[in-house]
């Protein structure tokens, strides 16, 4: 079982205890300001553990962050604890890839979430998409534009598959599709070790970080700090230092390392590209 405590001390919530909307809202708000998406390990060759323990121990205790199996894994179990109806799914990311790109594997979680109250569900929950992270229940309102302090989403429908999409200057683009075949945990210890450990995975080969508060956006790609306000510009600025590299790992996410795990890190994150590293399948 969770230790409910530990999570919501970890996250800044003081609030309520119950299974409404307003207590949803306030997790999902919290969660991706308070542990920080981070693909440290698959980066450094290893596959994160999934288990309770494991996750608590890890983003709990040792304040680090987790990816997506290992945020909404957490996720999950706390939204539990707090009265909420959770169905955990399973999607296939279509992020940023162009038209008629053959499709992907499974390979991201996301959380369908039933809360009490006026507002009751069914909504998306997701902290864990790395690199467009959402910080607001999504409403299960297909076809119906919702708007966050940093995003314009929508759901939309095509038979039994559901579409994340969000809107970009360009238009509408296709984040993630899932069904509402409903996973168990024991579902992602493939997909994460495939994740985690795949050569063609881009997370054997990209650092990717993202801290999401309402006021800011802050990513590390790389080596390339993007800080980005709600209607603003990015500001993106080339780390190029390990010194600068510790700095921001510690500043702008929160991250104490080992002195030995920063150096390891920055040796292994590409330098000097606007773009991730795409391996071959």
């Amino acid at each position: 079982m969770i230790d409910l405590d530990a999570y919501l001390n970890r996250i800044g919530y003081t609030g309520p205890r119950a299974a409404s909307y307003e207590v949803l809202s306030a997790v999902a708000r919290l969660q991706p300001a308070g542990i920080v998406y981070e693909n440290i390990d698959p980066l450094l060759g290893t596959a994160p553990l999934l288990n309770l323990g494991a996750l608590q121990d890890k983003l709990l205790t040792r304040g680090r962050g987790g990816y997506c199996f290992e945020q909404n894994l957490l996720l999950k179990e706390a939204l539990q604890a707090l009265g909420m109806k959770v169905t955990a799914l399973a999607a296939r990311v279509v992020w940023m890839q162009p038209p008629g790109a053959p499709l992907r594997s499974r390979n991201h979680m996301v959380l369908r979430v039933e809360a009490a109250g006026g507002q009751a569900g069914p909504f998306i929950v997701d902290a864990g998409f790395g690199g467009n992270l959402m910080n607001t229940p999504l409403a299960w309102e297909p076809g119906v534009v919702q708007r966050s302090p940093h995003a314009v989403l929508r759901l939309t429908q095509d038979g039994e598959w559901y579409t994340i999409e969000t809107m970009l200057p360009t238009g509408w683009a296709a984040m993630y599709r899932f069904t509402l075949e409903p996973y168990l945990p024991v579902d992602y210890e493939p997909l994460n070790w495939f994740t985690a450990t795949h050569h063609s995975s881009i997370f054997r080969h990209n650092l990717l970080m993202e801290r999401l508060t309402p006021e800011l956006r802050t990513g590390l790609f790389n080596d390339r700090l993007v800080l980005r306000r709600p209607g603003g510009a990015p500001q993106v600025r080339r780390i190029d230092t390990l010194a600068g590299f510790d700095e921001v790992l510690r500043d702008h996410f929160g991250l104490q390392l080992p002195a030995t795990l920063v150096d390891q890190l920055y040796e292994r994150v590409p330098k000097g590209l606007d773009q991730f590293v795409v391996p071959p399948a």
